[in-house]
Order: structure tokens, then sequence, then C-alpha cells
């Protein structure tokens, strides 16, 4: 198998396994904070569709899905650029401005994840092997080939769907309770 066929493989699995717990995403199970953590189910599902939307849009050099398909109004999150966090996809936010990620709308949350998810399947469908071997960042060692990016894209979004999943009670492989 080539590796352009499983990074494919690898992109959809995240919004498989979001497919297989859709029924249970229950608007009031999305905006709780289990334990008092700041990261709600919500956060979490907006935060997979953000991570994969910013890293793939910046490989493909394109614009963002979140504006392209206007997902940043639909959201309407009601935070500035800022408070987004690094990248606007949460990372460095505070506990209040994370607590203040509420969506309680499912479907929005899924149609979000699916089309970044479509987008990251678009761009390693026009990549060539000696792309996807690619060293693309040399700020770490050992230096990141494209290939370990889409890689860390796919099982950061997978781990997210998982931890969801988690609190649901149900299992995002099989969805399943």
């Amino acid at each position: 198998m080539e590796s352009i066929a499983i990074l494919t493989d690898l992109a959809r699995r995240p919004a498989d396994s979001l497919a297989a717990i859709a029924d249970s995403l229950d608007p009031a199970v999305l905006n709780v904070h289990v334990g008092g953590h700041p990261n709600s189910p919500a956060w979490l599902l907006w935060h997979t569709g953000r991570e994969i939307d910013v890293q793939i849009a910046d490989l493909a050099g394109t614009e963002q899905v979140w504006t392209a398909q206007g997902f940043d109004a639909r959201f309407d999150l009601g935070l500035d650029d800022a408070e987004l966090g690094a990248a606007q996809m949460g990372y460095g936010q505070s506990a209040e401005q994370a607590e203040r990620i509420v969506v309680d709308d499912p479907r929005l949350l899924i149609d979000y994840i699916e089309a970044a998810t479509e987008a990251q399947v678009d761009y390693v469908s026009q990549l060539t092997e000696a792309q996807v071997a690619e060293v693309i960042d040399e700020q770490w060692d050992p230096p990141v080939t494209r290939a370990g990016r889409l890689i860390s894209v796919s099982v950061d979004a997978a781990e997210h769907i998982a931890q969801v999943a988690y609190v649901l009670g149900t299992d995002a492989a099989h969805g399943a309770r």
C-alpha cells in the first residue's frame, strides 16, 4: 500500500469515529465540564475541526475551511481572534476562554469536522510520494516530514474524538454503549 492511501485512510478515521457517536451528541452533554475541566465535549470537537483545518490550510497554502465555508459566522462564538488561542484553535486559551466555547448544535460540529477532513483528504490526494517524505519543519529534532505532520494531525483528532466518546459513555470505534 502506498503512503498516500495510508494517509488518506488515517485522515478519515476521526470523522468516521465521530459518525459512530453522532447520535449520542446530546446538546445537554456537549457543554458539560467533566471534573471541572474547562474543555467541554463541544470545545474538544470545535478544537478537533480547528486543528485539522488550520494545519492543513497551512500545508496546502489555502484558505481555512473555517472562513471559506462560513463556519466562523455559523459558530458565532463571541470570541475575538486572540481569545480563540494560538492559531485560533484553542491552544493557550485561559480556562475562562475555553469555557466560553459553547455550541448547542451537534450537527454544526459534525459538519465542520467533516469539511476539515475533506480538505485534508483532498490535500493528501494531490501529494506525490516525494512530497510526503519532504522535511517541512526543521525546528524539531528530528525534523518533521510532511507525513509526520499529517499523521500528527490525524492522531490528535482521533484522540479528541475518543475523549468525547468517553464522556458520552460510547465507543468511538463502534458507537456502542
